[in-house]
């Protein structure tokens, strides 16, 4: 089978349409012919990983050391990048209940990669679960990591239908997940920050205010909000504190130590609240994005599509911070 395989880090042209063997399923496993998978933040990073530093590095200095090794220290351990998927099921295992061949399916695999592949194998229990029926394979194959990182974080706080939410890169996979969940699932009043050329995307996902980060800093502007969502941390709780309400809670997708003891002293003495927190992907929480899919809560926005065959130059697309959308692979017609 064809795969895009990358042996070294480096630039996008490290990544090569290599000859592959095709996997078989185990017992437990499915097998997945991949349609569609979409260019990811994870992908680009992981592709050169070993020029991320631990200052570069989004997550505390002491997870730093075992993602390296995960990835591996001087070269790629896993060699097929790629996390999000839809596609069709070609095979079963002899054990599997939950699936049946040409079951049309999408997921996320996470840290193990692989979608950048004609196939794939998952166990049955993995993040996978039946397509959304009012999305094609494109689109499906964009909602899973996004809405799984930004729901498990939205669950952290409690929002009210009405309270003011604002988050802090809008227009990304967490953040755009979290402005439709924001607004269309717990009913609260959405303003989105980001750049000005993904300001009209970022307002047609639900939010009821846009504000350019390059004109306007939201943190002078007066406004107060119940929740800032800060999905880089680009800000900090220093500068948000004022404009959070009485009880409001600043919360972090990406943080560092320095987050983390100032969420635990937050925990003991104030009435504003930082919460840092990690993001696990579970099947049932898939499926339960699928039935907001299926009742239009969420909807996929694609900038651009590529074959397999130009999977370099979508990464340079992505990395030169051109899209306004997701950028999808085409991996099999």
């Amino acid at each position: 089978m064809k795969a895009a395989v990358y042996t070294k880090y480096g630039p996008p042209d490290v990544l090569q349409i290599n000859e592959v063997e095709k996997p078989t399923p185990k017992d437990n496993e499915i097998l997945v012919k991949v349609y569609a998978t979409p260019v990811s933040f994870g992908d680009i990073m992981a592709r050169n990983f070993k020029e991320i530093s631990p200052r570069k590095f989004t997550m505390p200095f002491a997870l730093w050391l075992p993602s390296r090794i995960v990835f591996g220290i001087r070269k790629p351990r896993i060699r097929i990048l790629g996390s999000q998927f839809a596609g069709e099921i070609e095979a079963t295992g002899k054990d599997v209940k939950r699936f049946t061949k040409g079951d049309q399916v999408f997921g996320y695999r996470g840290q193990h990669f692989g979608t950048y592949a004609e196939f794939l194998c998952m166990p049955e229990d993995g993040v996978v679960a039946i397509k959304p029926a009012n999305m094609t394979f494109e689109e499906a194959s964009t909602v899973p990591y996004g809405a799984l990182m930004a729901l498990n974080l939205l669950k952290k706080v409690k929002i009210e239908s009405g309270q003011k939410v604002l988050i802090n890169g809008a227009s990304g996979d967490i953040g755009s997940a979290a402005v439709q969940l924001a607004k269309f699932y717990y009913g609260a009043e959405v303003t989105g920050v980001c750049s000005t050329p993904r300001m009209e995307l970022v307002k047609s996902l639900g939010a009821g205010k846009v504000i350019d980060y390059t004109k306007e800093d939201f943190t002078k502007n007066n406004e107060t909000y119940d929740l800032i969502f800060d999905i880089l941390g680009k800000s900090s709780f220093s500068k948000c504190k004022s404009s959070l309400s009485e009880s409001g809670c600043y919360l972090l997708a990406s943080f560092k130590t320095k987050q983390l003891f100032q969420m635990l002293g937050t925990s003991v003495a104030g009435s504003k609240k930082v919460i840092c927190a990690l993001a696990l992907e579970k099947t049932e929480d898939l499926n339960f994005i699928k039935k907001l899919v299926e009742a239009g809560k969420i909807t996929s926005v694609i900038d651009r599509h590529y074959s397999l065959e130009r999977i370099a130059e979508a990464h340079s697309y992505v990395e030169n911070g051109e899209k306004k959308g997701n950028i999808v692979i085409i991996v099999s017609a």
